[in-house]
C-alpha cells in the first residue's frame, strides 16, 4: 500500500451465518485493500419492502467482521448491509443481502462421510470425501489436517469450500498425515468426520521419465553394444525394465529390438549390417506402464573397433554435491582395446567455457574419483577417459549440466552401535518414496557380501549393519537413493572411528554396571572399620558378595554387611579391626546381564596405616568420655600483637580441674579459666625467645584426666613471629626522619616490635645490610635506620618492609630535596652541639653541695675539671672573686685537679663558694655551702652529702 488510501473501502460478501426466530448473524469479508487506519463496522437493516434503512449499532461501532443482529420480526423478510469506518470516515455501502427470514428452520449440518487421502505431489495430498446426509443450505467444508502422532490439528482452509475434493498443499515431503472435515452451514459447523487413513506426501504414481545419453560401448562389424542411462525419475515405482526400438539412418520407420524386457542399463544389439549406420531409442516401464522414449541416438556406424586404446566409459553419475566438490561414478569401457585398463581421467570445465581441465594428474585405477576445490554456485560437465598402454581412449558422454551447490538439509551418512552392541552406518532421506532405492556401496561398489554386512531399510531411512567387524572393514562407505535429485552421501571408517565403534560395542554386549565410587574405607568414630562402595545404579534383584583374602563373608557380628539399592551404597562394617585383618578386600555386583567390581589392597604401609587409624580412634573414643580436649593447644595472635595460647575444652563440669604449665612448672595466672565457657586463654604478652618452653595445659575430675602440650620454640616459634610482623606490620606508621649527632634515623612505629622479625630496609629498590654506614635496629614499638654521616650518595627513596605469614606491608620515604638538606643541617647542628658538649669545661670531680666545718680547722674543697681545651679555673666566694692569700690558697695540678684551702676557718668564713670552669666551649659553676661552727657548739644537723649541681656557662 503507498498510503494514499484514506476512507475505507465497503466489506464483501455480506451472509448471514446463523439464523433463528428472533436474530440473524452476519458475516462478512474485510474490504481490500484495508489501508493502514484500525477499521470498525456499521450494520444497517431493512424490511423488505419498507424502503427505509436503520442503523444498527449507532451508538457501537463493531470491530470484528461478524455480528448478531436481535430484535427481528418473526416470520418477516430483512435485507442487510454494512459500511465500513476509520478515522477518516465512512465507506459506501456493502452490496445488500438476499432477503433473510428469521426462523428455526435450518439445524447444524450433519458429519461428512468417510475420508480418503491420496498422494498427489512431494508436497500436496488431494483429501475427498462424501457428503454429509443433510447437505442443505450448506456454506461448504473445512478440511484440518495433523502429522502422525502429534494430536495437533491445523485448519487447510479458512473459508468453507463448496466441492468436496480439496487438494491440501504446503506438507513436509516424506511425513505422515490424517485428515478430517466438518461442514459449515448458517446454524453452524458439523462434528468432525472421522480420520483418514494415514497417508505419506510423496508424489503420485506416474509413467517413468525418458532415459537419455545413448552411448555405443563396442561393436564387432555385425553387432552394437549400447549403454545408457537410466530415467532421473521412476515415476514413483520401481523401473523393472527397458524397450530399444532401432532404425537405419535416413529411415522413417522404428524397429522394436526386443520383446521381452531388457533389466540392465547395457544391452548388445545382434544382426546389423556392417558399414550401415543406426540411431537408437529407449523408454523405460514400471507398473504404470511404458514412459516416454528417449531422444534418438546420434547416428552410430556399424564398423568393427580395432584400435589399440580402449573405448568410452559410460553411465556417469554424479553423487554426493557439496558446496566445492562432488563425487563422480562410472562404469568401465567394454572395449578394453589392446591391452588391459590401467587407471582412468577425469576431465570437467564450466558449462559456458570451452577449456577442458583434467582433476587427476595421474590416471586412479577406482572407477570413483572426488573432484574439489570447484566454485560454489557454478555449473559443471563432466567426462572420463580410460587409459591403457597404448594411451588415453575415447571420452565418455559428457553428464548432465551440475550445479555445484549442496542442497538445503542436506544429511550425511552417520555411525552408531544399537541397543544390541551392533556396529551401523546410518542414512536418513525424506525425500525418498516407495520406489527408492537405498544403495549401499564400499569403495562407490555395491555391497553384496551376506556374510559381512547386513542391510535394512525402513521407511526413509537405512541401515547398514556390520555382522563380524574386524580391520578389513576399513574404507569410504557410500550411499544413493534412486528416484530423488540426486541425494547420496559417503563416510570414511578409518582406524579411529573404527575402534571407538568397537569400544562401544563391546561396552553395550558386556556392560558394566557404573560406580560413583571404587571400595573405600572410613575409620569410624569407636575405631570401627567400615568398607563401601557405590554404583550409579542398583535394581531390586540386583545381587553383590564381599570377599576377603579369596573367601567370601556372611553378614554377621564380625561383619555387618547392608545395601541401600535406592542410592546404590553396599556397605560392612567391622566393628574390631586387628593385626589379623590384613589382606585384599573385593566387592562383586550383578545386576542382570551387567557386572563391576571393586578391590581394595591393604597391605604392609597401608594396612598399618588403618590399623593406627583405628586404634587411634578407639582411643579417642574412651578419650571424650571424660573431661577433655575437643581442640588441643593452638596459638594465635591479637590485634594487640599479644601471643594467646588457646584450646577447647568439652564434658566439662564445675568440679573439673583445669591447670597451666610450662617446662613442667605450674604457671601463675591471674585467674583460672571457667572450663564450662569451653575455651580456655594464657597471654604472652610482647613475645621474647625467655618465652620458649613445652606449654601444658592439663584436665581432670572423676572420670579422667586429659593432657595438651604446645612445644614453643623452633619452626613454631618462628610462625608466631612470622604471624606478629603481619599483624604489626598492619600497624606501621609512616616512615619519620629523626635527627641526631651520629647521622640520620629513619623510624617506622609500630604496636610491637622484635629484631628477630623479618624486615628488609632498602634504598633505591637496593637491600641494605647493617653495618657502621648503614645500622638497622629496633625497640619494642619503632624499627629504625641510622644513616652514619650523610652524603649526597645517600639521596633517595627508602622503603621499609615487614613480613607477614601472607603478605608484606611496606612504607616508603623520599629522603632527598629539601627533606634529606633540612636533616643534614639539623644533623650537622646537633654534632656540633654535641661536640660542644664534649668539650666544654665541666666539673667532673664531686663536690659536695654544703660543707660543715669547726672553726679553726682547715678547709680543702678539691674536684677534678675537664676541658678541651684546657679551661680556666676561677674560684668565688658568695658570687664575688677573693683576693688569695695565706689565708685563701687556690691550686690547679696537670691542668685537672683544681682545689681552694682556706687555712685557720671562722665564722667570717661561711657562705656560698663557687668553682668556675670554662673555655670556648662552654663551662658550669658548681657551688658549695660552707657553714662553720665554733669549738664546743653543738655540730648542725645537716642531710647527708650530695654533689653539687653543677650550672651550665654558655660559650663565649
Amino acid at each position: 500500500l503507498t498510503g494514499d488510501i484514506q476512507i475505507p473501502s465497503p466489506p464483501t460478501n455480506v451472509h448471514a451465518s446463523e439464523i433463528s426466530k428472533t436474530y440473524v448473524v452476519l458475516s462478512w469479508d474485510p474490504p481490500v485493500p484495508r489501508g493502514r487506519e484500525p477499521l470498525t463496522y456499521f450494520i444497517e437493516k431493512s424490511m423488505v419492502g419498507s424502503g427505509s434503512w436503520q442503523r444498527v449499532n449507532a451508538q457501537v461501532a463493531v470491530k470484528s467482521p461478524r455480528y448478531a443482529v436481535f430484535d427481528l420480526a418473526e416470520g418477516k423478510p430483512y435485507v442487510f448491509r454494512v459500511l465500513s469506518a476509520n478515522k477518516h470516515g465512512i465507506s459506501d455501502p456493502s452490496e445488500i443481502t438476499e432477503p433473510i427470514q428469521p426462523q428455526d428452520t435450518v439445524v447444524v449440518p450433519s458429519a461428512p462421510g468417510q475420508v480418503v487421502a491420496t498422494r498427489n505431489t512431494k508436497t500436496s495430498v488431494v483429501v475427498q470425501w462424501d457428503k454429509p446426509k443433510h447437505e442443505e443450505d450448506l456454506y461448504g467444508y473445512y478440511i484440518d489436517y495433523s502429522v502422525v502422532g502429534s494430536n495437533h490439528w491445523e485448519p487447510s482452509n479458512h473459508k468453507p469450500i463448496k466441492y468436496n475434493r480439496f487438494v491440501v498443499h504446503g506438507l513436509e515431503t516424506g511425513q505422515q498425515y490424517v485428515f478430517r472435515v466438518k461442514a459449515a452451514n448458517a446454524v453452524g459447523l458439523s462434528e468432525n468426520s472421522q480420520e483418514s487413513e494415514a497417508v505419506i506426501v510423496q508424489a503420485a504414481l506416474t509413467c517413468p521419465s525418458y532415459p537419455h545419453g545413448i552411448t555405443l560401448l563396442n561393436c564387432d562389424g555385425h553387432s552394437m553394444t549400447l549403454g545408457w542411462k537410466a530415467p532421473t525419475y521412476s515415476g514413483g515405482s520401481p523401473i523393472i525394465g527397458y524397450y530399444m526400438d532401432k532404425r537405419e539412418a535416413n529411415h522413417q520407420n522404428w524397429h522394436e529390438v526386443n520383446s521381452s524386457l531388457i533389466t540392465r542399463t547395457i544391452y548388445t544389439v545382434e544382426d546389423l549390417t556392417e558399414d550401415s549406420f543406426y540411431e537408437f531409442k529407449v523408454a523405460a516401464a514400471n507398473l504404470v506402464g511404458i514412459g516416454q522414449p528417449s531422444d534418438p541416438s546420434e547416428h552410430f556406424k556399424c564398423k568393427a573397433w580395432t584400435m589399440p586404446e580402449p573405448g568410452p566409459a559410460y553411465d556417469l553419475m554424479v553423487c554426493e554435491v557439496r558446496n566445492t566438490s562432488l563425487v563422480l561414478l562410472w562404469k568401465a569401457p567394454v572395449y578394453e582395446g589392446q591391452s588391459p585398463i590401467t587407471g582412468y581421467l577425469v576431465d570437467y570445465k564450466e558449462v559456458d567455457s570451452e577449456d577442458w581441465l583434467t582433476a587427476n594428474e595421474k590416471p586412479t585405477a577406482k572407477r570413483y574419483f572426488k573432484v574439489t576445490d570447484l566454485h560454489e554456485g557454478h555449473t559443471y560437465v563432466f567426462k572420463v577417459r580410460a587409459v591403457n598402454d597404448a594411451g588415453a581412449g575415447k571420452s565418455s558422454e559428457r553428464s548432465e549440466p551440475v550445479l555445484v551447490e549442496a542442497r538445503p538439509g542436506t544429511k550425511e551418512i552417520y555411525s552408531g552401535v544399537d541397543d544390541e552392541g551392533n556396529i551401523f552406518l546410518a542414512f536418513e532421506c525424506k525425500e525418498a518414496t516407495d520406489a527408492s532405492h537405498f544403495a549401499w556401496g564400499k569403495s562407490y561398489e555395491e555391497i553384496d557380501d551376506a556374510h559381512k554386512f547386513k542391510i535394512e531399510t525402513e521407511g526413509n531411512r537405512s541401515k547398514l549393519y556390520f555382522k563380524n567387524p574386524d580391520k578389513s572393514d576399513l574404507g569410504t562407505y557410500s550411499i544413493s537413493v534412486s528416484d530423488t535429485d540426486g541425494i547420496s552421501s559417503s563416510f570414511v571408517m578409518d582406524e579411529e572411528e573404527f575402534e571407538r565403534l568397537m569400544t562401544l560395542s563391546y561396552e553395550i554386549k558386556n556392560p558394566t554396571i557404573p560406580l560413583k565410587s571404587e571400595l573405600a574405607y572410613e575409620v569410624l568414630e569407636k575405631g570401627e572399620v567400615r568398607f563401601w562402595i557405590q554404583a550409579e545404579s542398583l535394581s531390586p534383584d540386583s545381587t553383590f558378595r564381599f570377599v576377603i583374602n579369596d573367601r567370601e563373608v556372611e553378614n554377621g557380628d564380625r561383619h555387618k554387611i547392608n545395601c541401600d539399592r535406592s542410592n546404590g551404597i553396599i556397605e560392612m562394617v567391622m566393628e574390631k579391626f586387628t593385626i589379623d585383618n590384613e589382606g585384599t578386600y573385593t566387592v562383586q555386583i550383578q545386576d542382570g546381564k551387567a557386572k563391576n567390581q571393586s578391590s581394595l589392597v591393604l597391605i604392609g604401609d597401608a594396612f598399618k596405616a588403618v590399623l593406627a587409624d583405628a586404634e587411634l580412634q578407639r582411643k579417642e573414643f574412651l578419650r571424650k568420655q571424660g573431661p577433655h580436649f575437643s581442640e588441643f593447644l593452638y596459638w594465635n595472635v591479637t590485634e594487640e600483637c599479644e601471643v594467646l595460647l588457646s584450646c577447647k575444652v568439652a564434658n566439662t563440669k564445675k568440679e573439673t580441674d583445669f591447670r597451666w604449665y610450662k617446662d613442667g612448672s605450674g604457671v601463675d595466672t591471674e585467674e583460672l579459666p571457667d572450663v564450662q565457657k569451653g575455651e580456655c586463654h594464657l597471654s604472652l604478652p610482647k613475645l621474647s625467645r625467655k618465652d620458649e618452653g613445652v606449654y601444658k595445659a592439663t584436665l581432670s575430675d572423676d572420670r579422667g584426666h586429659d593432657v595438651s602440650s604446645l612445644e614453643l620454640s623452633g619452626k613454631v616459634y618462628d610462625d608466631i613471629i612470622l604471624a606478629l610482623s603481619g599483624m604489626s606490620g598492619k600497624t606501621a606508621s609512616p616512615l619519620k626522619i629523626l635527627c641526631t649527632e651520629e647521622g640520620i634515623r629513619l623510624q617506622c612505629f609500630l604496636k610491637y616490635y622484635n629484631e628477630e622479625m623479618k624486615v628488609n630496609w632498602c634504598h633505591r629498590e637496593s637491600k641494605i645490610s647493617s653495618g657502621e654506614k648503614m645500622k638497622i635496629g629496633g625497640g619494642e614499638d619503632v624499627a629504625w635506620l641510622q644513616i652514619s654521616e650523610p652524603t649526597e650518595k645517600d639521596k633517595g627513596n627508602y622503603t621499609f618492609e615487614i613480613f607477614g605469614d601472607k603478605q608484606s606491608y611496606k612504607r616508603t620515604l623520599d629522603l632527598s630535596g629539601q627533606a634529606f638538606d633540612d636533616a643534614c643541617a639539623e644533623f650537622q647542628r646537633l654534632k656540633a652541639a654535641a661536640f660542644a658538649e664534649k668539650n666544654r669545661g665541666k666539673v667532673i670531680g664531686g663536690l659536695p653541695d654544703v660543707v660543715t666545718i669547726m672553726d679553726g680547722k682547715t678547709l680543702n674543697l678539691t674536684c677534678t675539671v675537664f676541658g678541651n681545651p684546657d679551661p680556666e679555673v676561677v674560684w668565688f666566694k658568695n658570687d664575688k672573686a677573693f683576693e688569695l692569700n695565706e689565708h685563701y690558697a687556690v691550686t690547679l695540678e696537670q691542668g685537672k685537679y683544681a682545689s681552694l684551702s682556706i687555712k685557720g676557718v671562722t665564722s667570717e668564713d661561711s657562705g656560698k663558694y663557687s668553682i668556675h670552669v670554662k673555655n670556648k666551649y662552654g663551662g658550669e659553676t658548681v657551688d658549695v655551702t660552707v657553714s662553720v661552727y665554733r669549738h664546743g657548739e653543738k655540730m648542725p644537723e645537716i642531710k647527708p652529702g650530695q654533689l653539687a649541681k653543677p650550672r651550665p656557662i654558655p660559650p663565649s
